[in-house]
């Protein structure tokens, strides 16, 4: 059930990702064409553009661990087989978890401030508030963690049970 529902957060983020990076080439265009024709650049865009890409990063990560899209070497755990895939699957996990634990740790606490303080990034014409990319920070970390833990209970339920079809398989294209 919870993998069910992680995969369709996941890829409504995704979808969303999408929209903000077609969106985005529509204000850079409007940006260069502005600047070129005009003299005049839309305002604000390298603080939009700034805070998007962090933005789109977090929307994508959760999708990325979820669907095996992480880059994956098997050169040693493929020479010990089904236990060496499992247990690099379940330190990958465990890996994650913690990295990912400690920017969900580290951003909690910084993003309510800026919720409540109002912060903002740039001068003049236009300020962008800083929360929504901090809050995707939060939330997307939160995915990550979730995925991680979904594929560490996958790589111990194989290496309790010895089945190959409880480990989560990486996409074929990103083995080195």
């Amino acid at each position: 059930m919870f993998h069910i529902l992680n995969a369709r957060i996941v890829r409504v983020l995704l979808a969303c990702a999408a929209v903000i990076i077609f969106l985005l080439g529509f204000l850079v265009c409007a940006d260069v064409i502005g600047r070129a024709v005009f003299n005049s650049p839309v305002k604000g865009t390298p603080e939009i553009v700034s805070m998007s890409i962090v933005i789109i990063c977090f929307l994508l990560a959760g999708y990325s661990v979820q669907s095996g899209g992480m880059i994956c070497t098997d050169v040693f755990s493929g020479m010990f087989g089904l236990r060496g895939l499992a247990f690099a699957q379940l330190l990958s996990a465990v890996l994650g978890i913690v990295f990912f634990g400690f920017i969900v740790w580290g951003s909690f606490e910084p993003t309510l401030h800026a919720i409540a303080s109002g912060e903002y990034e740039g001068e003049g014409a236009l300020r962008v508030p800083v929360w929504p990319a901090r809050t995707v920070v939060v939330i997307g970390a939160v995915l990550v963690v979730a995925s991680y833990a979904l594929h560490a209970a996958s790589a111990i339920k194989a290496l309790i049970t010895g089945r190959a079809d409880e480990v989560v398989a990486p996409a074929a294209s990103t083995h080195l």
